[in-house]
């Protein structure tokens, strides 16, 4: 059997000892880190999933023309705790989200795989996978890299958008991405009462818990979905693809980290 291209970067479409063959070669893991979290009244609960998923599966088949790269299916919850009030959502908290890497760094490890690109889609992993990041790349002596989507294509991204400078939660961005992917799972008949009111806080520089229903009060959305196109959805792809892409294919970022805790 010969495999579609589009099959060849996907671990779960593939054989044990196709998987070992890849081991063998020094293939790059991808693993989407994502969430199952509400988005708005208009979006499925699967966004940041789906999204991230479709990035890294795309930069996967740019990327694995000049060294192999396979993607595990996404991570599928996260730390979406803040999410909690508007419902649909399941929540990891930091230790069981740790753990879950931890398991899938030990099991790569195990079976030969040598670097792990944590692929961020979800707003809430981007401060604990950073951290986790840094210390399973110490503790199991392999190159850990996270990054999140939609900060890896810097202004290109905020350039394809018309109402937002970035990303932000069941938005214009986020809304595009699913009329490109899979309009039919979009409830357009929601998208015009999809704003939410003003925020009764702004975190600004400050650290501490905000709630959801503090911060996009009404519908849980923050940006406007009324812009939302499935051509900027398929650019928004295209550019984010590209950079994560590059990414694996930039070698000092592939690097085994210092043995910090090995003796002198």
């Amino acid at each position: 059997m010969t495999l579609l291209p589009e099959d060849a970067v996907r671990w779960e479409r593939l054989t044990a000892p196709e998987l070992h063959n890849l081991a063998e070669r020094d293939a790059l893991v991808v693993l989407p880190v994502a969430s199952l979290e509400q988005h708005g009244p208009h979006l499925p609960v699967w966004t940041d999933s789906l999204i991230g998923h479709a990035c890294c599966l795309m930069a996967a088949r740019k990327a694995s023309a000049a060294r192999p790269v396979v993607v595990l299916p996404p991570m599928w919850t996260g730390m979406s705790e803040h999410h909690l009030p508007f419902g649909g959502t399941i929540t990891l908290d930091y230790a069981a989200f740790r753990a879950v890497l931890t398991c899938i760094c030990r099991s790569l490890k195990a079976q030969g795989f040598k670097r792990l690109f944590l692929v961020n889609s979800h707003g809430g992993n981007i401060d604990p996978l950073a951290v986790a990041a840094r210390e399973l790349g110490v503790e199991f002596a392999m190159p850990v890299v996270a990054a999140t989507v939609f900060h890896v294509a810097g202004e290109k991204l905020g350039a394809l958008l018309d109402t937002q400078p970035g990303v932000m939660h069941a938005c214009e961005a986020e809304t595009s991405f699913w009329l490109h992917l899979d309009p039919g799972q979009v409830r357009q008949e929601a998208v015009a009462n999809a704003l939410s009111g003003p925020p009764t806080s702004v975190p600004g520089p400050f650290s501490r818990f905000w709630s959801f229903a503090e911060r996009a009060p009404g519908t849980g959305v923050m940006g406007d979905p009324r812009a939302a196109t499935a051509e900027k959805g398929a650019r928004l792809l295209e550019v984010v693809s590209d950079a994560l892409a590059e990414a694996m294919g930039n070698t000092g970022l592939w690097q085994v980290p210092a043995a910090v805790w090995a003796p002198r």
